[in-house]
């Protein structure tokens, strides 16, 4: 089987990569290094060919698809806040980018595109979990680009055939995450504040709360909706099912780091919704997906991952 993983490079991509090549697929990653980082296929271990090039670029994306089999689509803009400051960008990659990777998928007659979508999509609507059968009600241009890829994935399977499955990412954590950018997930930044004996800035009073996943259950979800026959067109949720508020988490990771864990309050920032958590029955019900990391044994592997890169650095 020939898998390409576009943003296989980077933080979710490269352990998607890594667990496919280890059940046996060919695997081409098509990443412009944007954001992702060619050490995180370091360990990768296999059949791997690695595409420079740009989502963006439709000549690009139709060279690394050729003879392949699946598409798993992560490559994109991925920040709520970067969004907001530049939403024609965030528009040209998650949209235009999408709609080019769906158009090649289409001609090399791909069995199927597997697209990472977000919990974005559902803004800040007050009921708590989010159902598949919910309204979509993004806040954010971040939100909107993930909602629209979701129904172009569609429209795609309606019109050509393409089989196609949507997955809302629920705040994936864990190694590999960049903590160097403005944008990057909250836990790396805690992490690193605490391994550099500095204090986590949240943004807000810190009572918003979050289903946090640990990537291996991300990695576990995005295969089974690659293979499992019968849920083309359906969009799942991947999270755990519960939340915890950014105090809850930080004072979790004071006690796995046995660090002071204080924070420094800024105000909220734009776009950002205060409680998200995941319904998972349908994934469980339709894919078998079952989260086998817990949120307390996610933070002590990602804290354990962190401290030893401090290390070898």
């Amino acid at each position: 089987m020939r898998v390409v993983v576009t943003g296989g490079a980077g933080f979710i991509g490269s352990h998607i990569v890594e667990e496919l090549l280890r059940r046996g697929a060919s695997v081409v990653v098509l990443d412009d290094f944007s954001s992702g980082k060619e050490q995180n296929l370091s360990a990768a271990r296999g059949p791997l060919e690695i595409a420079h090039g740009s989502i963006c670029d439709l000549e690009r994306v139709q060279l690394a698809f050729r003879g392949a089999d699946t598409v798993v689509h992560l490559a994109a803009r991925t920040s709520v806040p970067r969004s907001v400051a530049d939403p024609i960008e965030t528009n040209r990659v998650n949209i235009d980018g999408t709609l080019n990777v769906l158009v090649a998928a289409r001609d090399v007659k791909a069995k199927r595109v597997v697209f990472a979508a977000s919990s974005s999509a559902y803004g800040e609507t007050p009921t708590l979990p989010k159902i598949e059968s919910m309204p979509a009600q993004p806040i954010s241009p971040y939100g909107v680009t993930k909602f629209v890829g979701e129904i172009y994935a569609q429209v795609f399977g309606r019109c050509y055939g393409l089989e196609n499955v949507s997955l809302r990412y629920f705040n994936v954590f864990g190694p590999r995450q960049d903590p160097s950018s403005p944008y990057s997930g909250v836990l790396s930044k805690f992490i690193t504040a605490l391994l550099e004996e500095q204090t986590p800035t949240i943004f807000g009073d810190g009572e918003q709360s979050r289903d946090f996943t640990y990537v291996a259950n991300v990695v576990d979800a995005t295969l089974r909706a690659a293979e499992t026959p019968g849920v083309s067109g359906l969009v799942f949720n991947v999270g755990t099912g519960n939340r915890f508020t950014l105090n809850q988490t930080l004072e979790k990771l004071g006690k796995i780091s046995g660090r002071p864990a204080h924070a420094k309050y800024d105000p909220p920032r734009s776009g950002d919704i205060l409680h998200s958590q995941a319904d998972i029955n349908l994934a469980r019900q339709k894919l078998g997906y079952t989260p086998a990391v817990d949120f307390e044994e996610g933070l002590r592997r990602t804290w354990a991952w962190y401290a030893a890169s401090r290390v070898r650095a």
